[in-house]
């Protein structure tokens, strides 16, 4: 009897895990979120308020654009054009969200996390050497070099980044299990918080002279 209550908690907890594991389901077919909470007819589920069914028409679900290059001049070589629910407000409460990437040549998305979302990428163009590490302790490094086609899987939550090796733009699409996933670039985070970091916690962590943490809290 024993036995079979565990074994009963065990699946239920499973079962929980597994249910918490991305965005929280729908209770309704769709939930179009509003700009204008001022709208009295709105609904707030799932983080934003959702437009009224009745008002709701085919343009709310979609979305054009993406067939337009990101400006990739910038620091990184790279531009992430996001279509989340902050964009695409159809996609609320349905747990999915995707984004364009595009590389310039050699440019990168620096090592970054996705705290709500596990990512997919598949290269449309070029040649991307991408990786992940796991969580401590472990720290271990997967990376792989994708090709036009190539398909990789970033965990949720772990950092993980891509690289443009080719001598030519690259292009990819990434699909997200979050209406908004979030990102967080850790130099940004970490070199750039506002308020800043104090320099000595920073010097202890990455074992760095304090002029270089303070350099490096200037450039970011």
């Amino acid at each position: 009897m024993r036995k079979a209550y565990l074994v009963t908690v065990a699946l239920f907890a499973l079962a929980f895990s597994l249910a918490s594991a991305s965005d929280p389901a729908p209770l309704q077919d769709f939930c179009v979120a509003l700009k204008d909470y001022s709208d009295k007819s709105a609904v707030f589920v799932n983080g934003k308020f959702c437009k009224d069914p009745k008002l709701v028409t085919a343009n709310d679900f979609y979305f054009g654009g993406l067939n337009i290059p990101g400006n990739t001049y910038n620091k990184v070589g790279s531009n992430v054009t996001n279509v989340n629910v902050d964009t695409f407000p159809g996609l609320n409460t349905l747990g999915i969200s995707l984004a364009r990437i595009d590389f310039a040549p050699y440019g990168q998305n620096p090592p970054h996390t996705h705290p709500r979302g596990t990512e997919i990428l598949v290269v449309l163009e070029g040649t991307l050497f991408v990786g992940f590490v796991t969580s401590n302790t472990d720290n271990r490094l997967f990376t792989k070099t994708l090709n036009k086609g190539d398909v990789f899987v970033f965990p949720v939550g772990l950092i993980h980044f891509q690289v443009n090796v080719g001598k030519t733009n690259a292009i990819a699409i990434s699909g997200l299990s979050s209406q908004n996933a979030g990102a967080i670039t850790v130099a940004n985070a970490v070199f750039g918080s506002n308020p800043p970091i104090n320099p000595d916690v920073l010097t202890k962590a990455f074992q760095l002279d304090k002029e270089v943490v303070e350099y490096l809290q200037k450039e970011f």
